[in-house]
């Protein structure tokens, strides 16, 4: 049936084509003929303008006001006979110098220069000019005719006429389906359908558009692509594009084409009703034969059917038994494997927290001579400020003993200000994300380098006061992990001259227009990443200090917090140089559904 209807349908359509085809093309020649009676009709009119004495005179010059208006009336005497639009005559240098337009805006208008136009760069080489362009400034569009005038040897200027296309409108009704006209550069001049028009049937190149800015044939439009693409080949008069068949004529001695579109969805209809028929006589005797073989493959089938319906039945009670067994197996299987995963990753979090108490430990070592350092003044002084209350006693002077206590009771507060941090810090316990006060994470971290800030002079930038920014997170975890960095940064500005640390909070709007994201920068104007060593930097064990200097943990446990934070933590480089760390932590915690 398929092959039947195909064979069906291919001949069809090329006989629907072939018909109308041979239907369209006396049309399509008639109306090729009647465009080029229209256009070429005064073609010869330029050649006989430098037979007048007053256009001779006046190209010879002086140019007066008398040879002007002399040379002029004769253009527009002339003009008025052949029933063209204008007919005007140019110097060699392309000004024009006599019109029959009076004051009409167009190339014709006396003291326009034209010297760009095609059809007078071919005229001045000697040669008969002949395109299409749209006026310079009426924007009216007409063909071009131009004629070398010589004198003598010499061509001392042209002579042009313009010829209206508004005469093709009223013959576009004869071939009976759209159609268009395309000049030598392939773009559509005139047709039928008033989108087409200023098209370009070929893609232009660069070479193409620079001309026509040039030469303002189109004016200053914008030439599209046509929608469709045909084939151009002189050789080709028929083609097929999509639902439409394109017939191509061109014009004798112009370089123009006139195509017609004509449409084969009637066509199609013929060849698939063919295709039809075809496809159900095949159907008729293919259906006469498998009646036939039907009748006797279903008493085969009856036979055959019962006897594997017995055996079907045995075989599913042996396989019922069996998979039922196997699906007993399977399901305890599977319930040791959840328990032994269960177990798995309780160890693996397990790890984790130990592992992250470990690099705070191992973080607390590195503090302890700033802590040493911090905490040997207040002492001093305590030992200090005590022996005195003790002399002060045994005098039996007792106000100065209270303003020394006093004063050890202050410095004993501000001790135990420098040792609670530590103390939280080196706490072990489990994560607990709760609303965290960005600013005073900030205020940690920052007090436990203290000591190294003010050694190494760092300019320090904290745009975040305790209060005013926060984050959904384990406040002492996030503390390790600004600590980490910080610690990281001073390391990269050792050998910076004017070290800078920056550290930025700020919080950015969800989808639906309330707070969701807290971001947090560190920033150093140190030595910077390479691209390689950026590549690596989260991994484990890799590190770009020297050999002994750190393990290569701290980042990728710093990445393993803020990730169970539910947020990320990305490294770019810093605008002038340097580093630049950049967390991002939901700002609030899980909604009630």
């Amino acid at each position: 049936m398929a092959g039947s209807a195909m064979l069906a349908y291919r001949d069809g359509l090329d006989q629907g084509m072939e018909q109308l085809q041979a239907e369209s093309n006396h049309r399509l020649d008639l109306f090729a003929s009647a465009v080029e009676g229209m256009v070429k009709r005064s073609e010869h009119v330029p050649a006989t303008v430098q037979l007048h004495p007053d256009i001779v005179a006046l190209l010879r010059g002086p140019a007066t006001p008398e040879r002007t208006a002399a040379a002029s009336a004769y253009l527009r005497r002339l003009n008025a006979h052949v029933g063209s639009l204008a007919a005007f005559t140019l110097n060699d240098r392309g000004v024009v110098v006599a019109s029959s337009n009076l004051d009409h805006p167009d190339d014709s208008r006396i003291g326009n220069d034209v010297s760009f136009r095609p059809y007078f760069l071919e005229a001045l080489a000697g040669r008969v000019g002949r395109h299409f362009a749209i006026g310079v400034d009426g924007k009216t569009p007409g063909y071009f005719v131009s004629h070398p005038i010589h004198d003598g040897a010499h061509v001392i200027g042209v002579a042009a006429i313009k010829i209206s296309l508004q005469p093709i409108d009223q013959t576009w009704a004869m071939v009976g389906a759209p159609a268009l006209l395309a000049d030598a550069n392939r773009v559509v001049i005139h047709s039928s359908r008033v989108d087409w028009r200023y098209t370009s049937l070929v893609p232009s190149t660069l070479e193409q558009r620079v001309e026509q800015q040039l030469t303002r044939l189109y004016d200053d439009m914008r030439i599209p692509q046509f929608p469709l693409v045909p084939q151009l080949d002189p050789q080709v008069e028929r083609q097929q594009i999509g639902e439409e068949l394109v017939l191509t004529r061109p014009l004798d001695g112009m370089d123009w084409r006139v195509m017609l579109f004509l449409d084969l969805k009637d066509v199609r209809h013929a060849a698939l009703m063919q295709a039809a028929m075809s496809a159900v006589a095949a159907a008729f005797v293919a259906l006469l034969a498998l009646v036939l073989v039907q009748a006797r493959r279903i008493q085969r089938q009856r036979q055959e059917a019962r006897r594997m319906l017995e055996s079907a039945n045995a075989d599913l009670e042996s396989k019922i038994g069996a998979r039922t067994q196997d699906l007993l197996d399977a399901n305890a299987h599977l319930k040791r494997e959840v328990r032994e995963r269960e177990q798995a990753e309780q160890s693996l979090r397990d790890a984790q927290v130990e592992l992250v108490h470990a690099a705070k430990m191992a973080m607390m070592g590195q503090l302890a001579a700033g802590i040493t350092h911090e905490l040997t003044q207040p002492l001093g002084a305590i030992r200090t400020l005590s022996g005195n209350a003790e002399e002060f006693m045994r005098r039996g002077q007792l106000e100065p003993v209270a303003s020394n206590l006093s004063i050890i009771a202050r410095l004993t507060d501000q001790m135990g200000n420098i040792i609670q941090p530590l103390k939280a810090f080196a706490r072990k316990s489990e994560p607990q994300l709760v609303r965290t006060d960005i600013g005073q994470t900030f205020s940690n971290a920052l007090f436990l380098y203290g000591l190294r800030l003010r050694k190494m002079l760092v300019a320090l930038v904290n745009d975040c006061a305790p209060g005013t920014v926060h984050a959904w997170c384990d406040a002492n975890r996030l503390e390790q992990v600004l600590i980490n960095l910080i610690g990281n940064a001073l390391d990269a500005m050792a050998a910076t001259p004017a070290p800078e640390l920056a550290l930025r909070a700020g919080c950015s709007e969800g989808p639906a227009g309330g707070v969701r994201w807290t971001w947090i920068t560190v920033e150093d104007n140190g030595a910077g990443l390479s691209p390689k060593a950026r590549e690596q930097l989260f991994e484990p064990f890799f590190t770009t200090k020297a050999p002994g200097a750190g393990l290569g943990l701290g980042l990728a446990i710093s990445r393993d917090i803020v990730r169970g934070f539910g947020g990320d933590i990305q490294v770019t480089d810093r605008a002038g140089g340097g580093t630049c760390f950049r967390l991002q932590i939901p700002s609030d915690g899980p909604r009630p559904t």
